[in-house]
């Protein structure tokens, strides 16, 4: 089923058993964190995250009355599915307590949670629930109820700007919601502006790609200028972008995988991080470093030239980023 359905069940009773994945990590954090206040299970909760997840532990956990003589909540979150026989038990251990519940969070391929939908079906008192990404007059719901969690006064033409500003990323924009509740001041278009930085264009995202995949970038920059991009702008987006492949690239180096989500606190797009888990492993430490000295250098030269000289200076940084880069 798709959220409409879902929330107007969640209006009766909280469904015992749920798989929910799609295109919009924020909706399902939002109902992951739905269900923990209300069971009022944060205490006793198990979750069992990527390679955390254990068959014997989750069997377990859900084979045995709560400690506290509350609910068991037990949250499965990973990116592989789970196979069929260990994921039937596990539902129908659920249905033999009713005070057992089971969310799997899936970050996988939409695939490979279609496949696992037969074992979520209705007959066995599961079901399942895919989301996509929001639009405007959604988004703007689901941030007014984020802003009123956070306590944050802000009006919804300043949710509205927020949104359109981040691209309809609602877990990014939740994140900003965040940094702007710690002015403990009421927020406006104003101090988005001011303190938000925009991810929106994804032409720029594209160009850096193209930067560190060692693709030609010249007429794209010249493009994203004719567009109305200015200098400092993609300079500060190159910056930005150099500062997730280092995050990346840190990341993978412990971990030995990348994930979003640790990485910047909110989920990209799977091709998305994939396409930065790639490039950073391909970029060396030290070259890195070079990047973010070159990038300093330049908005050091770029603030203090003249208007009319600035975008030679940033065809020049792009081309020196690049030899960088060989």
């Amino acid at each position: 089923m798709y959220q409409r359905e879902f929330e107007q069940r969640l209006q009766d009773a909280l469904p015992r058993a749920v798989l929910l994945y799609g295109d919009n990590e924020f909706l399902i954090d939002h109902y992951l964190r739905l269900y923990k206040e209300r069971l009022d299970a944060t205490e006793t909760m198990l979750t069992l995250y990527h390679d955390e997840y254990d068959f014997d532990r989750a069997k377990n956990y859900l084979s045995q009355a709560s400690l506290f003589g509350g609910n068991n909540l037990l949250l499965i979150r990973r990116e592989k599915k789970l196979p069929k026989k260990e994921l039937d038990l596990l539902i129908e251990l659920t249905k033999k307590n009713e005070t057992n519940y089971l969310l799997l969070a899936f970050g996988g391929e939409a695939r490979e949670a279609k496949a696992m939908q037969s074992s979520f079906s209705e007959k066995k008192g599961a079901l399942w629930v895919r989301f996509f990404e929001a639009n405007p007059r959604e988004g703007q719901r689901f941030l007014r109820e984020e802003a009123r969690r956070l306590g944050l006064e802000i009006d919804d033409y300043a949710l509205g700007h927020l949104f359109n500003l981040l691209n309809g990323n609602l877990a990014l924009c939740a994140k900003e919601l965040e940094k702007l509740a710690i002015l403990q001041r009421p927020v406006s278009i104003k101090e988005i502006d001011m303190l938000v930085y925009s991810t929106a264009p994804l032409a720029v995202e594209r160009l850096l790609i193209d930067l560190f995949s060692k693709k030609p970038i010249t007429e794209t920059v010249a493009r994203l200028l004719e567009l109305g991009e200015d200098e400092f702008s993609i300079l500060r987006a190159t910056q930005f972008f150099v500062q997730q492949i280092f995050l990346f690239r840190a990341y993978i180096q412990i971990h030995g995988r990348a994930d979003s989500k640790e990485i910047l606190g909110y989920k990209l797009p799977r091709h998305v991080e994939e396409e930065k888990a790639s490039l950073a492993v391909k970029v060396p430490s030290g070259t890195l470093l070079k990047l973010y000295e070159t990038l300093l250098e330049a908005e050091l030269r770029l603030k203090s030239s003249k208007p009319e000289n600035r975008e030679v200076l940033l065809y020049g940084t792009m081309i020196r980023l690049q030899n960088l880069l060989h």
